[in-house]
């Protein structure tokens, strides 16, 4: 009992430690010179004073490690400044590094895949032209070096070679790929909008968004994501099942043609 009393204790005194300014630069990696800036941009809270000595506490030490992470990501201090001054705690600030996140989180689950040039002369053969190699390189989907390539989705790659293998022109894929790649761009910025206009248009405002809506709003974003796909497969199921009955009942018809013509 006395183990437990003692480890909560312990805890505690944790939670309440403060530091001087040089002891919560070096806590935090970066230099007094740093979080003196950092101070004056007011990206950090102001400390407790007591006198002259200014104490910092583990409040200030996470908006420090917070703002080092949204540094590595990418973000300008600027911008680090907006979402601070958007949220009136830390947990507004997270909420809206939350969002973000959920916003601009990649949708495809897609590896890549790296092939040796003998390895594609294998799967292609003569077809393994500079034309091809230059039209998927156009289209996005390869980097070329000395040795080999790396394709950006094993999954296509896959695909790719069984369809050239059951006899399908690697230049007839290509173009296909070429061609649904400006449909599904299409469908993709139907999407875009959709979202746009009734889940993210409140970020458009000059009105900061209201304490939890950061939060609410990444839920329904997480929700919609999957929804999207499940809407674009089966729209492209249902569009199959159109094209592939149409084509045979003209295929149909033409041979009733052609048996009637003999």
């Amino acid at each position: 009992m006395l183990i437990a009393v003692d480890k909560v204790r312990a805890a505690a005194d944790d939670r309440k430690r403060e530091y001087r300014v040089e002891e919560l630069a070096e806590a935090a990696g970066i230099t007094t010179r740093t979080l003196r800036f950092y101070r004056e941009r007011k990206l950090l809270q102001p400390p407790r004073k007591e006198g002259r000595i200014a104490w910092y506490g583990e409040e200030h030490l996470a908006r420090l490690r917070m703002i080092g992470e949204l540094l590595e990501r990418g973000h300008t201090l600027g911008g680090i400044a907006e979402l601070i001054g958007a949220g009136e705690s830390g947990r507004d600030v997270a909420e809206l590094i939350g969002l973000e996140a959920a916003i601009v989180a990649p949708w495809s689950d897609e590896t890549p895949v790296r092939l040796e040039w003998d390895e594609l002369k294998a799967a292609f053969g003569d077809q393994l032209t500079e034309e091809n190699t230059a039209e998927s390189i156009a289209q996005g989907y390869i980097t070329v070096e000395d040795d080999g390539i790396t394709h950006v989705s094993r999954r296509l790659m896959d695909a790719t070679t069984e369809l050239v293998a059951e006899g399908v022109p690697l230049s007839a894929v290509l173009d296909a790929s070429r061609r649904t790649r400006e449909h599904v761009d299409a469908i993709a910025e139907i999407f875009i909008e959709v979202v746009s206009e009734h889940l993210l248009s409140v970020l458009s405002g000059d009105t900061p968004l209201a304490p939890g809506e950061a939060a609410r709003l990444t839920e329904r974003i997480l929700r919609v994501r999957p929804l999207a796909r499940t809407v674009a497969d089966a729209q492209f199921t249902l569009a199959m099942d159109r094209r592939v009955r149409a084509e045979y009942d003209e295929l149909l018809r033409q041979r009733r043609e052609y048996g009637s013509e003999a």
